[in-house]
């Protein structure tokens, strides 16, 4: 699939409404800051769950963000977004511009998570999109590490289960099963032309119906 082609000219709304026609289940994530504006993000997801960070349980030498994040992209890095689950710490940092290079050097979509983000002058210099609950500018490692790859997560209240296809725009973000994707898709365009259709009948509207 051209992911960009796929969602040209869709936003998130769009998808939260088909997605509503489709499933009952909540889908869609408020409240996203973004280093990266006007830049969409879309793809299927890959996961990491953190931890509170203890080194006496976690060894730093095999949980951490570069053995986590290997894991979890696989052997077809390009493409996926990579999905960063806090746990509940949403006020700490889950990555910075070195750590998130890897995104970049590998081509994947971007970066979701629940957490915070560092160093947004040096994400906006990358070229994914990156949508988190803020910035950071603490180094989080001491209260959170990287401990599950691919693993079911939640963020929001939202479940994302690895292979899950995820849309951000500066609106939120929505989660998308991939069986239903190509149905999604289309429903959304087709409450897109709806809405359409429907701005113009009110722009011929010279008052009251009779």
């Amino acid at each position: 699939m051209d992911h960009a082609s796929a969602v040209e000219g869709l936003k998130c709304a769009d998808l939260v409404d088909a997605m509503g026609r489709l499933h009952r289940h909540r889908c869609h994530i408020l409240d996203l800051v973004t280093p990266t504006p006007g830049r969409i993000l879309f793809g299927p997801a890959v996961t990491i769950s953190y931890f509170p960070s203890c080194s006496a349980s976690l060894d730093p030498e095999r949980y951490n963000l570069a053995n986590l994040f290997y894991e979890a992209v696989g052997d077809e890095p390009q493409g996926k977004v990579l999905v960063l689950a806090s746990n509940g710490y949403t006020d700490v940092s889950m990555g910075g511009g070195t750590k998130l290079m890897r995104v970049e050097h590998h081509g994947l979509a971007g970066v979701l998570t629940d957490g915070r983000l560092r160093d947004f002058d040096e994400l906006a210099g990358y070229d994914f999109a990156a949508y988190c609950a803020g910035e950071a500018t603490r180094w989080g490692g001491d209260e959170v590490t990287p401990f599950q790859a691919n693993v079911p997560v939640v963020l929001s209240g939202v479940g994302v289960i690895p292979g899950v296809y995820v849309f951000a725009d500066s609106s939120g973000a929505v989660v998308m099963p991939p069986g239903d994707l190509e149905q999604v898709l289309s429903e959304a365009r087709s409450i897109k032309a709806d809405d359409a259709r429907y701005r113009a009948e009110i722009a011929r509207e010279n008052g009251p119906p009779p």
